[in-house]
């Protein structure tokens, strides 16, 4: 099967040796994803809107691969605080409540940058409109 990588353009794609998605046949995996957008963290101290950006970059790696957000199946969320989960969740359901992918969300005690309270991967999987 044909393996497709999407760049988002960060520096550190190459120096860590990582794809922000790949699509393999009709899979797309999404890599944990934060809310940095053009070096910048979006939304300092602010789940909701950390989630809401997070979402549209991976949103964009989908898009890039050739899918829609219609085709998560899976996301897994990794917080700071599980206290958020109510903020959090409102942003996620914004984007997610018709799809309702399986979803995971934990708690873990950090994440690279302080200031970030959660980071998501997705899994897609596009169907042949064929089908």
């Amino acid at each position: 099967m044909k393996r497709t990588l999407y760049s988002s353009g960060a520096p550190w794609e190459s120096t860590v040796g990582y794809s922000r998605a790949v699509r393999v046949g009709n899979m797309i995996e999404v890599a944990g994803t934060t809310a940095m957008k053009d070096g910048k963290l979006v939304g300092a101290g602010n789940a909701y809107l950390q989630t809401k950006c997070i979402i549209e970059i991976i949103k964009e790696a989908i898009e890039g691969l050739g899918g829609s957000l219609s085709d998560v199946v899976r996301t897994r969320m990794y917080v700071t605080d599980i206290t958020l989960f109510e903020e959090i969740g409102s942003a996620h359901g914004e984007y997610f409540k018709d799809i309702r992918p399986a979803s995971t969300m934990v708690e873990i005690s950090r994440l690279v940058d302080p200031e970030m309270l959660i980071e998501i991967e997705a899994t897609a999987n596009i169907q042949d409109i064929e089908n």
